[in-house]
């Protein structure tokens, strides 16, 4: 078992940030020595804000795109790597990123088009399709789109990006990468139920360990432990793909009849751990993450309504799914808003982080060139 991530909280009020950032940024180098010292890879640290809505208002547009391309400065002087802006809920500042996007590299950040006590807000999610298809224009490849996503009904302190955002005090979660156990316990299981049971057994065991040195460091650092985010990280080590799991308790491939019903078993096991969780503690089901969600995507095993099925009773909604360029703002507003449908109706939190590839089709190959995708066909969408 890896942690993906160990994501710092903070929350900036104005634009003098500089000794917060430095203060996080030794926060989490310190938190990854001490996880190491304990045998576990740490593969990435992260940052998280409030809102910056809250601490750039009152800017123009190039002194917002000024302002954040200094931020992003002093995060490559702090060695970090992945700092995420928080949220956008206005039009206004939606149309905003796309800018942001194109003159930094390593700043994340998102959208808000709904929630229970609102509903959807229909005007955000149409500015968040313009802007997902201007990021996949102007950047190489639509790969800008990595780095951002539109959700509905997300809570702060997921530690996952681009989702992530902050409120309060200082703070820390961590995201881990549970592919292994999980293909550990579907490769013991006869069948469905033994499969559970074997994960609930393998999961209390290995995730309390990390709760308990979570908590001393807490208790060390007098910074508030948010949890641990259960949601199954993909990984592009075909050993611990989360579909070729599936395929070991299955009779057939990832997509095919009863994938459906792991998926509902694999969220209840999630959410159900004795631990703190945080998060979206649910299934992710990254297209272009995971080796084998990717290969049967090619194999045209399911599609992206599958994909919105299966978070009804699992995960985070769409996640690195790759659209024809040529797909209208139209056509991506109505899957944001399918997808906040289900975040709102069934109170949980869903994102969409979609990848509209520039002069491509539906059935063509991606050519991303990342070290965090995998390429695989591009789907329809009717």
């Amino acid at each position: 078992m890896k942690i993906r991530t160990i994501t710092t909280g903070i929350s900036i009020q104005s634009l003098q940030y500089q000794e917060k950032i430095k203060q996080a940024a030794e926060f989490n180098q310190q938190v990854q020595i001490l996880f190491e010292k304990q045998g576990y890879e740490v593969q990435t640290t992260r940052i998280a804000t409030n809102s910056w809505e809250e601490y750039l208002q009152g800017l123009s547009k190039i002194e917002i795109i000024n302002e954040i391309q200094a931020l992003e400065q002093l995060c490559q002087n702090l060695n970090i790597s992945f700092f995420n802006i928080g949220y956008a809920s206005k039009s206004e500042t939606i149309d905003i990123i796309p800018d942001i996007n194109k003159n930094t590299s390593t700043i994340y950040c998102s959208s808000k088009i709904g929630d229970r006590e609102n509903g959807i807000n229909f005007e955000n999610a149409k500015e968040s399709a313009k802007a997902i298809k201007r990021i996949s224009q102007e950047s190489e490849n639509g790969y800008g789109n990595f780095r951002f996503c539109a959700w509905a009904n997300c809570q702060p302190d997921i530690p996952f990006f681009p989702t992530a955002y902050h409120i309060g005090n200082t703070s820390f979660a961590i995201g881990l990468e549970l592919g292994d156990l999980v293909m550990q316990a579907f490769s013991q299981a006869k069948n469905i139920l033994t499969a559970e049971q074997h994960l609930q057994l393998i999961l209390e065991l290995e995730l309390n360990k990390i709760a308990v040195i979570a908590e001393k460091i807490s208790d060390k650092f007098a910074v508030i432990y948010r949890g641990i985010d259960t949601s199954l990280a993909p990984s592009l080590d075909k050993e611990n793909s989360i579909a070729f799991a599936y395929e070991k308790l299955i009779n057939g491939k990832f997509g095919h009849s009863g994938t459906l019903a792991i998926s509902g078993m694999l969220t209840r096991v999630l959410k159900n751990v004795s631990v703190k969780i945080c998060g979206y503690s649910g299934l992710m089901l990254p297209v272009c993450e995971d080796v084998g969600l990717a290969t049967r995507a090619n194999e045209q095993t399911y599609n992206i309504t599958n994909l919105l099925l299966y978070s009804a009773v699992c995960g985070c909604g769409l996640d690195t799914v790759p659209i024809p360029g040529d797909i209208t703002i139209e056509k991506i507003t109505a899957l944001l808003i399918d997808m906040a449908t289900l975040a709102i109706k069934l109170d949980k939190p869903l994102s969409a982080r979609l990848f509209p590839i520039p002069n491509k089709k539906a059935g063509e190959m991606t050519t991303f060139n990342s070290p965090y995708l995998v390429d695989c066909k591009i789907f329809t969408v009717d």
